[in-house]
């Protein structure tokens, strides 16, 4: 029957009738671009707020979400309200057992689990599951060790009435039994959070009543609620009449996944969904009426949400609609009846129509505002439902959002988190670190939405307490915070890694700032290197055959023509306008020092000196005394390997004859470090013989390959080292070492002693095989005694004996010990511990210094992200420099400037006219006060230590074009000039001639005039 909506002009909803009718089951659904269509319609023709509730929940999804670089909001250093409200949570059902004990009567879960309705779903009963009841005192005991301060647990229906009717006489063992545990949590200072129903229906009413679907249960529980708020409610502050009702309605009784297992479909759950609400509004009146006066607690219901995005992050006006619906399908198909305006949201309406049962006005009026806070429930049961996702929507783990959600829908309500937590395979036992993650990911984000976007959260409850039956997962799945082993009869409890993590967090009461965490003020040294990367200098005219044309798109960018290919030739000193470009472009920057690599194949191309490119070493002559000639410093790599084919950056004799894996390469490597020494050492005062050995070493595809060619490498270092040192160190004194990628590595589980001892080893084969055969304690010089004694207990496993690593022999050894002038790491992240770790193992003699350091941030100009990177990496290096004593001496920036597209460099491409981004800046100011000076003072060093950023040739650098134009403008302008000079005195020539023809020939033609006196005769 079709009725007129009193109060919304124009338009129609569906009432439900008390008898549907098999036809109604089958009652077509608008389509979804209808409903879409009329969502939007309704809300551009006003749809009157009073009686049809639209929240503003949909500019969660229209607002420009928060920079979490900007806005320090990726992971929040803070503390949570004073009286938080921390605790754990199980369900009856799931870990209380004893199914058959002390007069309990069925759930639906136990007829379930019993029968062949479970079908193909995970096998196993609850009979014992967790023991809970009989081992509750246990329970507490967990509960203490993790110190928090509430414990939301269920009553079991069917064990405190056995036949569901709470006008019979109540199972007195049940009573006992749930006042024990209550009085022994409050002794122990733990609030109870009691739940009346998660899940366990009485079997006897699905089977006289039909369960849910019957709206007799409406008052059946009604009566169950009044009976314990009667009992209990003298000591229990919190009530949860029930626990994500969604599941029930949906999984128990649409598509039989869960208990009772019907599959009525989605006629089925509407009917079960509205009974549910029903039944939790009668028993909060129930409590309003008859036990708040005295008992002074507080009354809500558990809702379960998922979270989801828009299609591709576009925030479009039907994107946002559809991402609307998706929670007003879970979540708002609850909650806005209760915490709305009392009906269901317009857009179920709309998709369900007549399939939707209605609340009368009364019923409207009745069930508004029953609820005294919000209790949300998010974990994996709802965000694992894929039928909730549609149109390439998300779905986010992002609690946060949710929070954020529920306050612009429903107003600035106090929010419970009544179960947040995720789960873990059975076999991972106690050792569960990717629950740790989410944990942590959670309880942030609701610190992030009660600091940063103000929600009311005032509690956080953890799920679960122990590891219990996991509902249509069995026990394949684990989501407790104590491991149970349910092999033992005495159900021992043991704290999983996520309980001590929870403990950790508890007590901290959040993830407070440490002295660690806080910025210190301050200068690095006078002589701190401030460099930038460069990989190769380079002349497009050299290496780039492409043609390109100029500003097709109005930007002033280059594009390749295509199809066109022109031939190039090796770099010469005659390209000095692109060295100098380049080199003053770096200049302008306000570094000291120019970190760039050579080309040994370039250079060397059959591997030996039989064909030296000398115009090869006569443009990197070139590039360096430019350097010299603005006072700057290079910093030269001999190797660059570029960990690719075809010859990993190596001439390609010496790849073929095994590259790395033969050992006549070291010697190659030894006659091209003479070559270079000799050449270009009078402009050098920093060399780094090969980069990032460490990371070459994994282009090799097995263990016995990577160990050979890690061990030639070293030597072909620490022969080079020595010949400089021999030759060449008493007359330039320059410095030579090796660059190393460094990576800190953190246990992914810090309460795991093999985790701790993994972080170690990795540290070991990453840095420690090459800096402790140089660095290392006492005479013999080897590899890390830890990476050995794990290579050979690897190798016995499998059949081997002794070690695989390569040996040196005792000249080798000598060679290598020392031969390292200062210790170069290349470190792209901001977690500095890996400072104090060399420093501390290897002493802090040698000074240290990040050869390399950035981050890919694709903005064109505007590099937020860089720039927050800059700033939190050099805050951490000046902690390390003066807190920790770490002899850091220098921080180079990678790199100089972008090949083709935004990446890492500082400046744009030269196909976008080298232009400056935002970090430049940044690094510039850094430069200027040497760290992070008080009150914007700089340091005092002696003259010229600091060097003036160049501004007029930045200004000139980003204004090229400009000043280009500008020069042929006033070339053209000198030329027109002097072409009108040319013309005037021309001009003015050819009138004067042509006057002194004429005088010519009149004088030539006429009579003749005597100028002489006359003459007088006497």
């Amino acid at each position: 029957m079709v009725l007129q909506k009193p109060g919304c002009s124009g338009a129609t909803i569906f009432k439900w009738t008390s008898e549907p009718t098999f036809s109604m089951l089958r009652h077509p659904t608008p389509s979804t671009h209808q409903c879409l269509l009329l969502s939007v319609l309704l809300l551009v023709l006003g749809w009157n707020m009073a009686e049809c509730y639209l929240g503003e929940g949909r500019k969660i999804w229209q607002q420009p979400r928060l920079n979490p670089i900007t806005n320090d909001q990726s992971f929040l250093q803070d503390t949570f309200p004073p009286e938080f409200l921390w605790g754990s949570g199980t369900a009856a059902f799931q870990t209380e057992g004893a199914s058959e004990k002390e007069g309990k009567g069925a759930s639906i879960w136990d007829h379930f689990t019993h029968s062949s309705l479970s079908g193909n779903l995970a096998t196993g009963t609850a009979d014992v599951a967790s023991d809970s009841y009989t081992h509750w005192e246990e329970d507490v005991e967990a509960l203490e060790y993790l110190s928090v301060r509430s414990y939301s647990f269920s009553l079991s229906w069917p064990r405190l009435f056995p036949d569901g009717n709470a006008r019979s006489q109540p199972n007195t063992a049940a009573v006992q039994h749930y006042t024990q545990l209550i009085e022994k949590l409050l002794e122990k200072k733990i609030e109870p959070i009691v739940t009346l129903h998660h899940w366990d229906l009485p079997q006897v009413l699905q089977e006289q009543y039909g369960g849910w679907k019957n709206d007799t249960l409406v008052g059946l529980f009604e009566e169950y609620a009044a009976f314990c708020f009667h009992v209990f409610g003298s000591r229990v502050r919190y009530w949860i009449t029930m626990h994500n009702p969604y599941l029930v309605a949906v999984q128990g009784y649409g598509t039989g996944v869960h208990a009772p297992g019907e599959k009525g479909g989605l006629s089925g759950s509407l009917i079960v969904a509205h009974n549910l609400i029903r039944a939790h509004a009668k028993a909060w009146h129930t409590y309003n009426t008859h036990f708040r006066p005295a008992q002074r607690g507080k009354v809500s219901i558990v809702l379960g949400s998922h979270w989801v995005e828009p299609q591709k992050g576009q925030a479009t006006a039907v994107n946002v609609e559809l991402c609307q619906q998706s929670i007003e399908a879970v979540l708002g198909w609850f909650a806005s009846p209760i915490f709305g305006d009392g009906d269901y949201p317009v857009s179920l309406k709309l998709k369900h129509g007549a399939l939707l049962p209605m609340f009368t006005a009364d019923e409207k009026l009745w069930v508004q505002k029953t609820a005294d806070f919000f209790a949300l429930s998010f974990g994996p049961n709802n965000l694992r439902l894929h039928n909730l996702v549609q149109y390439e929507q998300t779905v986010t783990p992002d609690l946060r959002r949710v929070l954020s959600w529920i306050k612009l829908e429903y107003g600035n309500v106090r929010v419970l988190v009544a179960e947040g937590g995720w789960f873990s395979d059975a076999g991972v036992g106690r050792e569960d670190t990717v629950a740790i993650y989410l944990m942590k990911s959670f309880i942030n984000q609701v610190l992030q939405a009660i600091k940063f976007d103000g929600v009311q959260v005032f509690g956080y409850t953890a799920w679960s307490l122990v590891d219990g039956f996991e509902w249509n997962y069995g026990y394949t799945v684990r989501r407790g915070l104590f491991y149970v082993d349910f092999s033992n009869p005495n159900r021992t409890r043991t704290p999983k890694t996520s309980a001590q993590y929870y403990r950790h967090v508890v007590c901290d009461n959040g993830f407070p700032r440490d002295e660690s965490s806080r910025e210190v003020k301050g200068h690095f040294p006078c002589d701190f290197h401030w460099g930038i990367v460069h990989f190769y200098p380079f002349s497009p005219q050299f290496t780039d055959p492409h043609l390109y044309s100029w500003n097709l798109t109005g930007d002033g960018s280059l594009h390749p023509v295509p199809g066109v290919k022109l031939h190039t030739r090796q770099a010469q000193c005659t390209d000095y306008l692109a060295i100098r470009g380049h080199i003053r472009l770096f200049a302008s920057s306000g570094a000291s020092h120019y970190r760039f690599a050579l080309n040994w194949s370039l250079i060397l191309p059959q591997g030996d000196r039989s064909n030296v490119n000398t115009e090869a070493l006569r443009y990197y002559r070139c590039v360096l005394t430019e350097l010299k000639k603005l006072d700057l410093e290079a910093v030269v790599i001999l190797y660059y390997p570029t960990h690719r084919a075809p010859n990993q950056g190596l001439p390609g004799p010496l790849h073929a004859s095994g590259g790395w894996l033969n050992y006549s390469t070291v010697q190659a490597f030894q006659e091209y470090a003479a070559l270079c020494y000799q050449e270009l050492g009078p402009w050098v005062q920093y060399w780094i013989t090969i980069n990032e050995p460490n990371r070459l070493v994994d282009v090799y595809s097995n263990g016995k390959e990577k160990h050979q060619a890690a061990h030639n490498l070293l030597l072909s270092h620490a022969k080079a080292w020595r010949l400089y040192e021999r030759e060449h160190s008493s007359q330039r004194r320059a410095l030579v070492s090796l660059a190393l990628h460094a990576d800190w590595a953190e246990p992914a589980n810090p309460f795991m002693d093999s985790h701790m001892a993994a972080a170690q080893r990795l540290l070991l084969f990453e840095l420690g095989r090459f800096l402790d055969p140089l660095l290392g304690t006492g005479y013999d010089r080897v590899y890390p005694q830890e990476k050995k004694s794990h290579l050979e207990a690897k190798a016995r496993v499998i059949g081997l004996t002794g070690s695989p690593l390569p040996s040196f022999t005792e000249i080798e050894k000598e060679e290598l010990r020392g031969a390292l002038s200062f210790i170069a790491l290349n470190h792209f992240t901001t977690r500095i511990m890996i400072l104090n770790w060399v420093s501390q193992r290897y002493g802090g003699d040698l000074p240290i210094i990040v050869t390399a350091s950035g981050i890919d941030d694709q903005a064109p100009f505007e590099d937020i992200l860089r720039q927050h990177y800059l700033r939190s990496y050099l805050q951490e290096a000046l902690k390390a420099h003066q807190l920790d004593g770490v002899n850091l001496q220098g921080f180079y920036v990678w790199k100089l400037q972008d090949r083709h597209v935004p990446q890492f460099g500082l400046f744009t491409s030269t196909q976008h006219q080298s232009k400056a981004k935002a970090s430049i800046t940044v690094y510039r100011e850094f430069i200027t006060h040497s760290g992070f000076p008080n009150n914007n003072t700089r340091q005092t060093c002696r003259f010229g230590d600091l060097r003036e950023p160049c501004s007029v040739c930045a200004w000139i650098f980003n204004n090229k074009a400009m000043l280009v134009f500008g020069g042929c403008l006033l070339i053209t302008a000198v030329m027109l000039a002097a072409l009108v000079i040319f013309v005037i005195i021309t001009k003015r020539n050819q009138t004067r001639g042509r006057g002194s023809r004429r005088n010519r020939r009149s004088q030539r033609g006429g009579v003749s005039v005597c100028s002489c006196p006359p003459v007088v005769k006497c």
